[in-house]
């Protein structure tokens, strides 16, 4: 069993920057990709950003390329999402999300944290 709880959300201008951080526990904690996920009002979840563990092969969806890190803190069992160049459509809940690397499904989530961007 796994658990990830996000924070930093929040209220920011367009070009403004956000950090949001997923605290995660569990046993064989370094056996999981997170991921970082958004669901915008009327729209599908998406997939933001994953990194594995390790901190190695980072993926990021193309609107985010160049704006956004992915990072994780090993000492402090975390994964932050560094949000920079902010735009109106990257407002969303955003969730943090676990699955084993040998697993296709992110299994286990967090319960969101608020993003807007105002224009």
């Amino acid at each position: 069993q796994v658990q990830v709880v996000e924070s930093g959300g929040g209220l920011v201008q367009t070009g403004g920057s956000l950090r949001l951080s997923c605290a995660a526990s569990g046993r064989s904690i370094e056996s999981y990709f997170i991921g970082w996920f958004r669901q915008a009002p009327g729209k599908e979840r998406e997939r933001v950003a994953s990194i594995n563990w390790s901190g190695t092969s980072p993926f990021y969806t193309d609107s985010v390329k160049g704006r956004f890190t992915i990072s994780r803190d090993s000492a402090k069992n975390t994964v932050s999402l560094e949000m920079n160049s902010l735009k109106p459509e990257d407002t969303a809940v955003y969730y943090c999300a676990a699955r084993k690397v040998t697993r296709s499904q992110y299994e286990y989530w967090g319960q969101g944290t608020q993003v807007t961007v105002s224009s």
